[in-house]
This record gives C-alpha cells, structure tokens and sequence, in this order.
C-alpha cells in the first residue's frame, strides 16, 4: 500500500499511455522508432517508450530527491545527456520544459514563469501575445512537454485527495463505490492550481461542471501551498505525436542528433537485400526486403516482408505488410499515402484488414471540406464510382461525416478472400473500377472509428517479434558470411528469451555447413555454443572445461577428416539429446567449442604452404646438430597473432630476442644413432644438466598420442611427424621408415633453464629449435620464414589450442622485429626488422629488467575465454584488438626513433590491453609490484598472456638492478621474487654441428 512511509524515500515513475494512434496499432508508446542499441545486452526493437524510459531515468531523474515522476507517452523526447537541472534545495512540484518556437506553440501548450524560474500560468493554444509575453531573451518559449515530478510532501498531499469525493470518482475505488466517474487533467487540473497568477475563485470557476468545480476546490486545498518551478532544458527537443501523417513521416525520417542516447539509422532491424535503392531521408525498421524495392526520400516502413520488385514513391508510410501483399502493390503508384495492415479481432474471429489513407488527410474534417486519399471527396467519388451513402448511414448528420466513420475497409466478404488489392483500387484510374466496385460493395466493411476497438494488439506483437528474428536469421547469415565484425550475442540473448532458440540454431547450422571456409564455418560453431550457454541461463558449470566426451567423436571425426557438412549435421542431432537441462547445455556448448577448435586448427594448418624444405648434406653417424634459442620479449601486440583473431582481424606484434642472465636459455640437439628407433631424453636445465625423463619409441604405436599436448614427449613426437622424418599414420613400420629414409634412428635432447609458465615463448621456441636440430640431422634445410610456419603448423598438430605466431618470430629471428599476419587465409607471416639508432641496443640493454614474480599462471582457460569472447565480437575486445595493432606500430615507430619514454608508454598501455583481453591476468601480488615500481620505470608488463611468471620493466635510469632488488624487498606481501638481467640477443638462434663428445 502506497503510504506516507512508502513515499518518503521511493523514487515512482508513472507513465501514461494515452489515447490511440492511428499510425501504430499498439499505440504511441509501442511506436518503433528507426534506432537500435548497440550497447544493449539484448537485441530488440526500440520503442518510444525504451526511449521515453532511459531519457528519464539516466538523464533528467539523476539527481532527484525521492518522489513521483508522471510522465506522458505522447511524444517524442530528446534530451541532452547532462541537462543541468539543479535540485539544491528544491521543494514542491516541478514541471520539465523544452525550448521550442513561438509559431509551434500556437498549438500547445506554454509556461509563463518569473525571474525566480516559479511558473505563474499554463497559456494552451495562446495568442500571438500571450505566447510572446512567455518567450525569453533567445525567442524561444518554454513548452509544455509532459512530465511533471511531485516531491514526496506534494505527491503524499495528492495521494491523500483520492478518499475524498469527488475525487475518488476519479479512480475505481470510487466507481466501484458507485460514484459517477469524472476525467481531470494532469496539467489543468492539478498542476495548474499551482500556478503563481491563480486565484482560487478562477481556478474554481474555470470547472467544465459541478463535480469538477468540487473536485478543483479539494486540489486547491491540497496542493496551491507547494511551489511550482520549472526546469527548461537547453538543446532539448520536443516533438507531439499530432494525428497528421506528414508529422509522423517527418519524425522517423529526420533523425535527431547526437543529444540522443540511442544510434538512429536508416535501417533499423532491418534485412535488405539492395541498401543502395533506400534513398537518404528514408527510414525502414523491422522489415524484410528481398530483391530490388525502391524506397524515395521522405518515406517509412515499418514491419513489412516485402518482395521487389516495388517502387514506394515520396510522402508514403506502409507498416503491416505480409510478404503475400507484395504482387498487389506491384505496378502500384504509390505516392504520399498511408497503407496499413491490422490484425482484428470480431468476437472470436481473427482477420485481417488493410486501410489506406492519404498523407494530407484529415481524420476529422467534415467530407465538404476535407480529403480523401489527398483529393476532395467530390472527386473521389466521382472516380471510383463510390456514393455517400456507401459510407455513412442517411441518419448520419452531414456535418458529422467524416473520414473517421466512413466504412471504407473491407473486412470479410461472404465467399471470397479479400486482400490488399480490395483497398488498393481506391487509388486506380476509374477504367479499373468497375469489377471492384461490385465487390467491395459486396463486402462488409468497417470505419477506422469502428476498427479501433477491435484491433488485436497481443497478435500485432507477435507478428512484428517473428519478423524480428526473420530479419535477424538473414543478420545472422550477413554478418558471418560477410565476416563482419558486428556481436551477435544480443541478438542470441534475445532469441533464447523469446523462444526463437531454435530457428536461430537452425539457421547456424545451415551456415556452418555451407560456409566457403573452415573459419566461417568455425565462427558460425562459436555462435552456436553461445545460444547453448544462453540457455542454460548462468546453471550448468562453467563454460570452459573438457571436450572428448565419446558421444561426440564420430561428429568431430567428420571435422578432422575436412567433410564440414557431415560433422555439422551429426553435432546438431547429438545436440538435440543434451538440451533438457543446464548442465548438459553446458557440457553440449563446450563441445561446439572442441568442433570450432578443430576447424581453427585446419584454418592455421593452411599455413604449411609457406614451409619449403630443401636437402642438405646428412651429418655422419653420431655427431650432434645443437640448436640454441634465445627467449622472447613480447613488447606490444600480442593476442592479436592468436588465431583465430590473426586471420579474422590481422595482427602485429613487436617482439625481441633476449639473453637472459647472459646465456640463451632454450636449446636441443639432434644425432643419428645405430639403432632404428627414436630416443626422447628431457633435461633438467641446460645442455650438461641429468635427464628428467628419457622415452623410446621403437614402433609408430608409440607415436600416436603425439597429438595429447600432456602426453610424454608429445612434442617430440609431433616434431618428427611434421617435419616427416616419419610417415604417420603409415602402412610401413617405425624401423623400416628410419631405415629406408636414414639407416639409422634418432636421438632428441632438449632443455630449457626457464620456469614453467614464464610468459617468455618457451614452448613455441622450443617446439622450433626441435624442428630446426631435426630437420639438419635428416640432412634438410629450412628457411627461419619455413620454421616460423612449421612451428604454426606443429602446434596445431599437437592441440594445444594455443598456436599464435609471436613466440617462434620473437625467438627465431634476432634482435628487435614486428611480425604481422593480414586478415585472411592461408595465415601468412611477415616479418620486418626494426632499424635502431645506432648505440640505442645497449640502450635497452641498461634499461631492460627482467622480474620473476614467483606466480605461476593458474588460469588454464584463458585462452578459450579470450577465443569465445572475439568469436563474440563484444565491442569492447573489438576495439582493444584494434587497439593492440595499433600500439604495435606505434611502439615500432617508438624504437626506431630510440625514444625510451615513449615505447615505456607503449608497454604501459600494452598491459592495459592485455587486461581487458584477459580479465584477472594481473594477480594481487604482482599488482603490488608494478605499483612500487611505477615511480622508477617508464613502463613496465607481464610477459606472454599474463597471470604470473616474469615481469619486465624499462627503467627510467640505467643498471638499476641492485636499487629494484631494495625496493621491491622492503615491499610487504611479493613472495619469492628474482631480478635478472636480459639483453638483446643481436645473433638470432645458432645452429652447430659437433662431434659425437658432447663435454
């Protein structure tokens, strides 16, 4: 119950829907306007009312002391996004008022205020001079613009007037009390008996009867002790939705500015299949328009499915077409008229009813003075064969005859079905008339007067949502096949909350199947898991985890062995069985996710081509081939070379080859040994160090878990199959092929003296420094350019999901470089050095430190976050990927100009990027570090994807090792910390061959 406690500290809104509209059958509140929200989390249509609701709410309410908002429907609003109302020491009742010109005001209403800002009376439909006594020193006059906002003393005040008679007839307590009803009015009713020049004799007089003059006495009473201010917002517009179809085609087609919250736009919702025959000053909104339909400036439609090809000439508003009316309106000249389709219900009868209008028709003129279809009805008449007495009843006094009660429209026929064409011929030449005339006499018709009460409004919204998400199944399709980079996760949102799941599944499915390519295809698979997380509605675990269930490998076989349309067809049925509860959804929408990385991987895998082998001398038995790597430094850019961004968006990364503590920290070596077998050996750190684990693979067997990225040796393994060494799978046995190939077997060392979990490309270095021992050993020979893509390559293989391109160019290729992939396939990398000032390399060199944080990164998923979030296309990761590749060019820019402070800011951005890509990438410990450090570096960030590992920093002065070490030991709360040194490694990666003793 709405008390005096209630009211002290809520903050109501009440908004009033109005009277009907004869241009939107659910009325001025539901009337769509030409603007989407791109920022929304769901996607919908946007009706004046969301408008109406977030002007309100988030731009004149902000501020506002507790109390009741009333706000009227009837118009459309545009407000600044800071208005500037003051609320210090505000009391009573305020009025919202809009700057608008005095020749519009003639038809409105208007507030006369003091210099106070109290208004002293409401002038509706003034004269010339009383509007002008209201204009301020700008000419403009301050309108009335529906809204009015009661403090929580006036609205209790209010509140407590509705016990009293008459005013309780004014709500159904007093009819239900028997009381006979009275109507006020908000403004010249309540708020008026506020305003300063009242006196209560003339407000009182000024009832239209008794009960009235009672009831404005009791407000009086009541309300005349508050005061009435206004607030009048600068830039502001106000526009009243009139009954004239010309004010109505004016306000969808002349869009407001960017005082506006929402993004307007010719097509709003919209699916057309030749945006360039949409004339600009046109406006379509919740359509479907397939083939060529021609649509002139200064015209509207809404909610159509329509087939060209169609001419829409100027002046002209169609909402409500169905794609069957499309052949009626073929040849039709249609020009400044109103067609519209309805849905009526009679009793229990559902139908449908076109009526047609024209643009300068006047609803309520009487028929001597008025128009119809824009010519006098004399001439109408004379046209088409049509007498009065077809329209009105011959009681009908003549000066109540009017457009609003002539029954024009069909709406059944005793034994035909009527159409579109049963109005359309209103507009025909009088040859056409004769036959239609016959029927449409034949048939019973109704007047928009008589319609009104029959539209049905809950089959109207039905129909505008199914052709929202018609038009959204052709977004879908748009924007995947055109790879555009536009989120349809609202539009996925939405279709769950409405039901439409399943159509959007479908339509999915039929691009995932027929895309021209693996990463369209894998995209269109992402969405699909989408909708599936969307259903299970934040239930079911989360949305990372395993992906092998058995269940499913017959549809991922299909994948793997490249027929896309097969394994598309055998997930959706295997879908069909895990969508009855949220933890299935769940686990179904981490297995769409397994289908999309097997397609990515084939994608990336295109990348072989630019791998070209050559022969070389084959070192003799025994000897070693010994490949040392420096690590890399990712500077600026990264994320942006992991597929499937690098493909779909392009990328660019600044890397560095370092030394770290003086030595290349990664490295393997190769030799042929007698027996035919291949001999995996692990080390603990370095070349000299003792094996950690020591593996044999005497048959192909032993290979085949090479693709199990935490399979023993799997990374050997996988190495030897891509640069086939070995043949796998293969008819011919393990010691046959070595035989055959090399009369020997093999034997692998590797070793990396780095942490687990560095940040530093460890892995990809590695898995590079493997295939460059390998390849020499088995007497082949490949460019750096080969290795960087046999590496790309090789962890596809091995179905790490990782696979970016920056770890192997930062190690693989000396010194300071940017490598950057364009946005297509077959992924190409390129890579180009970065000239340097000369002496700036040691530069860096006494500059650049390295921290170990003693975390190491937990977040396995990472990665797939960051892959859902891009196949998404949140804006947001949208714009930071952009982002990325432009700090990468500008951090290049930076170096080669050897400014020192500027690639520091070029790194602190960078970190920032990384955040936002990878949210809780920046444990609290290291956020403790990087804050005690900040005073003494120009710019500083966490290697590789972040969440542990190693730091590194540019410090403003040189050799700060020691200084760093004392500042970072005196702060509580790090842990294990270590400072190394690093320097540009300048050489690159070295390849030797040495005798058979390794000491």
């Amino acid at each position: 119950v709405v008390t005096a406690d209630v009211l002290r500290d809520a903050r109501i809104l009440i908004l009033h829907m109005g009277r009907e509209f004869s241009f939107d059958d659910c009325g001025r509140a539901f009337t769509c306007l030409p603007a989407e929200q791109p920022g929304a989390p769901a996607e919908a249509l946007v009706c004046n009312l969301d408008s109406l609701l977030s002007t309100v709410t988030h731009r004149l309410c902000v501020g506002s002391p507790p109390g009741v908002w009333v706000c009227s429907t009837d118009m459309l609003l545009t407000v600044p996004s800071a208005p500037g109302i003051s609320w210090d020491s505000f009391q009573g009742v305020r009025v919202i008022a809009v700057p608008g010109s005095p020749e519009y005001a003639r038809n409105h209403g208007v507030y006369l205020t003091d210099e106070q800002g109290l208004v002293r009376d409401i002038i509706y439909k003034g004269t010339e001079a009383q509007i002008q006594q209201c204009a301020g020193p700008d000419g403009t006059v301050p309108l009335v613009c529906g809204i009015v906002f009661f403090s929580s003393d006036a609205a209790e005040q209010l509140l407590a007037t509705h016990v009293i008679p008459p005013l309780d007839a004014c709500t159904y307590m007093g009819l239900d009390s028997g009381a006979p009803p009275i109507q006020l009015s908000l403004f010249f009713d309540i708020v008026l008996c506020m305003a300063g020049r009242m006196t209560e004799e003339d407000f009182v007089k000024g009832g239209s009867d008794a009960s009235v003059r009672s009831a404005r006495s009791v407000l009086w009473t009541a309300l005349r002790g508050f005061p009435l201010s206004v607030a009048c917002i600068p830039n502001a517009s106000y526009d009243y939705m009139t009954t004239s179809a010309s004010d109505h085609i004016r306000s969808l087609t002349l869009l407001p500015g960017s005082a506006s919250h929402l993004s307007f736009c010719k097509t709003a919702h919209s699916h057309v299949d030749q945006p360039c025959l949409l004339e600009d000053g046109s406006s379509v909104t919740n359509c479907l328009l397939e083939g060529a339909v021609r649509l002139a400036a200064g015209s509207v439609i809404q909610h159509c499915h329509l087939q060209g090809p169609l001419e829409i000439g100027p002046g002209c508003l169609l909402s409500g077409l169905d794609v069957g009316s499309s052949p009626a309106l073929r040849g039709c000249a249609l020009r400044d008229i109103v067609l519209q389709g309805h849905h009526v219900r009679l009793r229990d009868l559902p139908c449908r009813v076109f009526t047609l209008t024209g643009r300068l028709d006047d609803w309520q003129s009487p028929v001597e003075e008025a128009t119809y279809l824009n010519v006098p009805w004399a001439e109408f008449f004379q046209r088409t064969g049509i007498r009065e007495g077809d329209l009105w009843d011959a009681e009908m006094p003549q000066r109540s005859r009017c457009l609003l009660s002539a029954r024009l429209f069909p709406v059944l026929h005793a034994c035909e079905a009527l159409g579109l064409e049963d109005v359309l011929w209103l507009l025909g030449p009088a040859t056409m008339a004769g036959e239609r005339l016959a029927r449409w006499r034949a048939a019973w018709r109704m007047s928009w007067q008589e319609l009104l009460p029959c539209l049905d409004m809950a089959a109207e919204l039905g129909t505008r949502q199914a052709l929202f998400f018609l038009q959204g199944q052709h977004k879908v399709r748009r924007v995947l096949l055109g790879r555009q980079d536009c989120s349809l996760l609202p539009l996925a949102r939405s279709a769950v909350h409405e039901g439409y799941h399943e159509a959007v599944l479908s339509t999915l499915d039929e691009v995932a199947s027929t895309a021209s390519d693996a990463g369209i295809a894998a995209r269109a698979l992402a969405c699909i898991a989408e909708v599936l997380g969307c259903m299970a509605q934040g239930e079911g675990g989360l949305r990372s985890g395993p992906a092998a269930n058995r269940e499913w490998a017959s549809a991922f076989g299909c994948l793997e062995r490249g027929d896309i349309a097969s394994g598309v067809q055998e997930l959706a049925a295997e879908r069909q069985k895990w969508m009855s509860r949220p933890a299935l959804l769940v686990r179904a929408a981490r297995h769409y996710e397994g289908a999309e990385q097997i397609l990515v991987r084939q994608a990336v895998m295109s990348s072989c081509q630019f791998v070209t082998v050559g022969q070389a001398e084959l070192p003799p038995l025994g000897h070693w081939v010994q490949v040392t790597c420096p690590a890399r430094l990712d500077l600026s850019g990264g994320w942006s070379d992991t597929p499937p961004i690098t493909y779909e968006h392009g990328g660019a990364v600044v890397d560095v080859a370092v030394l770290v503590d003086g030595c290349r920290p990664i490295g393997a070596r190769v030799r042929r040994i007698v027996a035919p077998e291949l001999r995996l050996v692990s080390l603990s750190g370095t070349p000299q160090s003792e094996a950690v684990t020591e593996l044999v693979c005497q048959e192909l067997e032993h290979l085949q878990d090479y693709c199990q990225p935490h399979a023993p040796g799997a990374l050997l393994k996988a190495a030897f199959i891509c640069t086939q060494v070995v043949q796998f799978p293969s008819q011919k046995p393990l010691r046959v092929q070595l035989m055959e190939g090399f009369g020997s077997g093999f034997e692998v060392h590797t070793w990396s003296n780095l942490p687990h979990g560095s940040g530093l490309g460890t892995s990809s270095i590695l898995a590079g420094a493997v295939m460059a021992s390998l390849y020499r050993a088995a007497g082949k020979a490949a460019s750096t350019e080969s290795l960087i893509h046999a590496v790309l390559h090789l962890e596809q293989r091995l179905t790490t999901g990782s696979g970016g391109w920056q770890d192997q160019v930062g190690g693989l290729i000396p010194g300071i470089k940017i490598g950057r992939s364009k946005a297509q396939l077959p992924l190409r990398v390129e890579v180009e050095q970065i000239p340097v000032p000369d002496g700036f390399t040691q530069t860096l060199n006494d500059h650049l430190l390295l921290v170990y944080t003693g975390k190491t990164r937990l977040a396995r998923n990472l990665l797939q976050d960051v892959v859902r979030n891009w196949y998404a296309r949140l804006p947001s990761i949208v714009q930071n990927t952009d982002a990325l590749v432009s700090n990468a060019e500008e951090c290049a820019q930076a170096l080669r100009q050897g400014d020192l402070p500027l690639t520091g800011k070029c790194l602190d951005c960078y970190w920032q990027q990384k955040k936002c890509m990878a949210p809780g990438c920046e444990p609290l410990a290291v956020g403790r570090m990087m804050d005690a450090l900040r005073p003494h570096v120009y710019g500083q960030c966490l290697a590789g994807a972040g969440g542990g590992g190693f730091l590194y920093i540019l410090t403003k002065a040189p050799r700060q090792k020691e200084a760093l070490h004392q500042i970072l030991a005196n702060t509580e709360g790090l842990g294990n910390f270590s400072i190394h040194s690093i320097e540009v490694d300048t050489g690159g990666f070295s390849v030797e061959v040495v005798g058979c003793d390794m000491k």
